[in-house]
């Protein structure tokens, strides 16, 4: 992300000779048996193995083992919006093809979404609630703010939290094709694919992978000597209620959700410097957020700086606010406003007028920033990150 560089190639996972979309961003060189049983590991499927390994690096980092931390005060919450994809491909085909005997006896425990929580929590001995959620796009988002909720109710002391997907297949792919979603006209050229608020947008990049974050009641991971980043301070939902598909062009949902993650935080929208876009690099989206922020932030949207690092990672669909809301968390320690790379023609006649941080990231300090994430049937979750000073 400092870099600016992209993770976008043409997809290699499968044929694509039949496919107008050619290009992913695809998690390279990954081994589960690096992290986790390899034997574990093969019970699972992609989304879950992507889910504990990102849970393992999170609880490495956060200084937690089974050993020391108390399962039955420690939660896990999950955003995920499919599931298992290639395990419904391999088993519908042999279904098809060979009858219902042959159906592999792992699919049902391998595909259903809340098989990531489920495992995390047998790994670490962990009893409090293990929960996942599906609110599409809006998956990683929504379950942090719902974390947070169970983290200030008391509910647990310490909450394993974030998203996590893995769709690119040719059914995934092809399903997402046909809604024309997704890019074609960039298949010889995929690291310019993803293109954000650029008038040369087409469609969004699928994307794979989890992000995981270790939220903690303040007092206890003093206590314990914790390593903190951030102080989780916000979060706001809200519904469209307008498309399944399409968000609402006048922008109010998304706005609405932020209006409330900035009250739930309890920061002026003149005290955010930054926020990740939801930015999926399609023509409705981007100029739709660009309206719900000016909405949300006023004047103040000018001044600020937006950028979609979805440019670099692709749209990770439900693991994607996890891994967007690291990234704000890392922007706040670096002092680092992530890029938005590919915007050579910036859409301003279209409505994507504000600061985008263009290409090459900047240095300044950060004290609060936010993300948003806008999913498929409407749903809105934008969640706010303050600087910890003491």
């Amino acid at each position: 992300i400092k870099e600016g560089r992209s993770g976008l190639q043409n997809i290699t996972y499968f044929d694509t000779t039949d496919y107008t979309c050619k290009v992913a961003a695809q998690v390279k060189d990954f081994d589960v048996g690096n992290w986790i049983d390899k034997k574990e590991g093969r019970k699972m499927a992609r989304f879950t193995q992507f889910a504990c390994v990102a849970a393992v690096q999170a609880l490495n980092d956060a200084g937690l083992t089974k050993e020391n931390m108390d399962g039955e005060r420690t939660s896990i919450l999950l955003g995920n919006g499919i599931g298992g994809f290639e395990v419904y491909e391999e088993s519908m085909s042999k279904y098809f093809n060979a009858g219902p005997s042959r159906v592999p006896p792992m699919t049902i425990p391998k595909l259903i979404p809340n098989e990531a929580a489920g495992n995390i929590s047998m790994m670490y001995g962990i009893h409090g609630t293990a929960l996942t959620l599906a609110t599409a796009c809006a998956s990683g988002t929504d379950a942090l703010g719902l974390a947070l909720d169970q983290v200030r109710s008391g509910r647990c002391d310490v909450c394993v939290a974030g998203g996590t997907e893995s769709t690119i297949t040719g059914f995934g792919i092809s399903s997402f094709q046909i809604l024309h979603t997704l890019p074609t006209f960039f298949n010889d050229n995929p690291t310019a694919a993803s293109r954000p608020f650029d008038k040369a947008r087409e469609g969004f990049v699928m994307g794979e992978g989890a992000g995981i974050l270790i939220l903690e009641e303040y007092e206890h991971a003093k206590a314990r000597g914790a390593k903190i980043y951030a102080e989780f301070a916000g979060y706001g939902g809200s519904s469209d209620a307008y498309h399944l598909t399409s968000p609402d062009p006048s922008g109010d949902g998304g706005a609405l959700a932020m209006v409330r993650a900035l009250k739930d935080a309890n920061v002026k929208p003149e005290d955010v410097q930054y926020y990740n876009a939801h930015g999926t690099s399609t023509p409705i989206n981007d100029p739709a957020e660009t309206a719900m922020v000016k909405k949300a932030f006023g004047e103040h949207a000018y001044k600020m700086k937006v950028s979609s690092t979805k440019s670099m990672t692709g749209h990770c669909l439900g693991a994607a606010g996890a891994l967007e809301a690291i990234f704000c968390v890392k922007a706040i320690q670096d002092g680092f406003y992530p890029p938005t790379i590919n915007l050579e023609n910036q859409d301003i006649e279209g409505g994507c007028d504000l600061d985008y941080v263009p290409n090459k990231g900047v240095y300044g300090d950060i004290t609060c920033a936010a993300s948003g994430s806008l999913g498929f049937g409407g749903h809105n979750g934008v969640v706010v990150f303050k600087k910890v000073t003491d």
